[in-house]
């Protein structure tokens, strides 16, 4: 294993980090906040210690393979995690390392859990830094490191895999360099489109970029203790799109620029997607309709929480948890599905699936025709056996992974709807879940064993279960 290139590539994301620590100490300066010292000792400290590996860990050995990448993708949320969180205990914001790694864990990773019950009581420099890094986190610090910095060949693309979301990952153009270029271009421009409608409405600066932060991200870190439900209508209907758009493949957003129209309508899983969304709106919307005065009522809240929780983002403008029954399963069920492949969503993924419904029938048409040769097909191409198998895999590990965090997490002896949906709601980087977890609720109740089982959830979520796989197998560590 090429040890030294993985801290290299470490060494310059907390050099990155260091550089992204600076937009609190800004914002301190702004507020006039002593916090933002704390922000500035830590972008210091991770600088150091960032150059000290890029520099003395050169290598004529240049070459990312694998399972270097799964491990160095591994390596890299978790150090950047425990770094970014040292602020938030070192300002008193969050006194608790552990508590205050939780929250910064699931700021990267765009779950947006929190333990915190009062995130109002934050200095500003904080909220930001919590917002802030659901925006790193969701395109991912790796694919801004490979848009700035030159790797190509085995590494850019190794790296890029162990950390995009999705069953396969592909390059848009030639150069990995240029793909990530591309892929970040678009999230920026989308970024700043937000920010602009909210500016339009009237809300506050810093407002509308810790809101844009968070949906971008699909995160859901909100800087108010009841999330969205203290804005107006026009600004939930503005965070209901964008979160839906931040949910889509980016690569369709490449085709729309390109004009290659035929690839974004026959796009199976864009309309897999909608169709989810658009039909689930209708359901909630009949059956919360009750609750209401207005129908126009209902289907605003219904099209918010629905948009909210199939992106993984986790804003709430209601307390879905006192919705009927009917609809809280429908949200559940959109906890799991999550988002598109290629997002900055979570969850098991759409395109997942989609090749999990299509061989399920393929199988059953195999039990009634067994002399029946047929393909699996998406997009017009045909889904090889490698794949299903991968697919298949893919939802076995997590449906384990699930039952085995639930099992630990039930030592807490919550009731059934809190624990379950507390593991769903960080395993899949939702944020809310159901019961004491539910859109008023919060995580500070669990014990530190908990607190780490989801804080690892979070992470296997986030990654798409391998890269910290690899990283926890002794095998992996073994010379050959």
């Amino acid at each position: 294993m090429n040890k030294r290139m993985i801290l290299r590539i470490l060494g310059i994301v907390l050099m990155l980090e260091a550089a992204f620590l600076l937009l609190p100490v800004l914002v301190a300066v702004i507020y006039r906040e002593r916090a933002g010292w704390y922000y500035l000792y830590t972008a210091l400290g991770c600088a150091a210690l960032g150059l000290i590996l890029w520099r003395g860990c050169r290598t004529s050995l240049q070459t990312i393979y694998a399972r270097e990448g799964l491990v160095t993708v591994a390596l890299c949320w978790i150090v950047l995690s425990l770094a970014g969180a040292l602020p938030f205990t070192l300002c008193g914001d969050i006194p608790y390392y552990l508590d205050a790694v939780f929250e910064m864990v699931s700021g990267f990773t765009t779950t947006g859990s929190s333990i915190l019950p009062n995130v109002e009581a934050l200095n500003h420099c904080s909220l930001f830094w919590r917002s802030f890094s659901h925006w790193i986190g969701g395109m991912g610090i790796l694919v801004f490191m490979l848009a700035i910095v030159n790797m190509e060949g085995g590494q850019a693309i190794h790296l890029l895999r162990a950390e995009s979301p999705g069953p396969s990952v592909s390059k848009m153009v030639p150069r990995m360099a240029d793909s990530s270029k591309i892929l970040y271009t678009i999230y920026i421009a989308l970024t700043a489109v937000e920010i602009v409608f909210y500016l339009a409405g009237g809300m506050p600066l810093f407002d509308s970029l810790c809101n844009a932060f968070g949906t971008a991200g699909t995160g859901g870190f909100s800087i108010r203790a009841d999330s969205f439900a203290g804005y107006g209508y026009y600004f939930q209907t503005v965070t209901t799109v964008f979160m839906a758009l931040f949910g889509v493949n980016f690569s369709i957003y490449f085709f729309m620029l390109r004009r290659k129209w035929g690839l974004v309508w026959h796009n199976s899983e864009l309309r897999w997607y909608v169709g989810i969304i658009l039909g689930s709106i209708v359901l909630i919307t009949l059956n919360i309709l009750p609750m209401y005065p207005r129908v126009y009522d209902a289907l605003h809240h219904a099209a918010f929480s629905v948009s909210s929780l199939i992106t993984t983002t986790g804003y709430c403008t209601e307390n879905f948890d006192l919705w009927p029954e009917f609809s809280r399963v429908i949200l559940v069920f959109l906890m799991l599905v999550g988002a598109c492949a290629g997002s900055t969503g979570g969850g098991l993924k759409v395109s997942r699936l989609v090749i999990l419904v299509k061989a399920m029938g393929n199988e059953m048409r195999m039990l009634i025709r067994p002399h029946t040769v047929k393909v699996i097909t998406i997009d017009g191409k045909r889904v090889d056996a490698d794949a299903v198998r991968a697919v298949s895999s893919y939802f076995l590990i997590y449906v384990l992974l699930t039952l085995v965090s639930i099992l630990l997490v039930s030592l807490d002896n919550f009731d059934a709807s809190t624990t379950i949906t507390a593991v769903f709601a960080t395993f899949n980087n939702i944020g809310p879940g159901l019961g004491l977890v539910g859109p008023v609720g919060n995580f500070a109740m669990f014990s530190p064993l908990s607190k780490i089982v989801l804080t690892l959830d979070m992470l296997f979520g986030r990654l798409e279960l391998y890269p910290m796989l690899v990283l926890l197998y002794p095998g992996t560590w073994r010379r050959k």
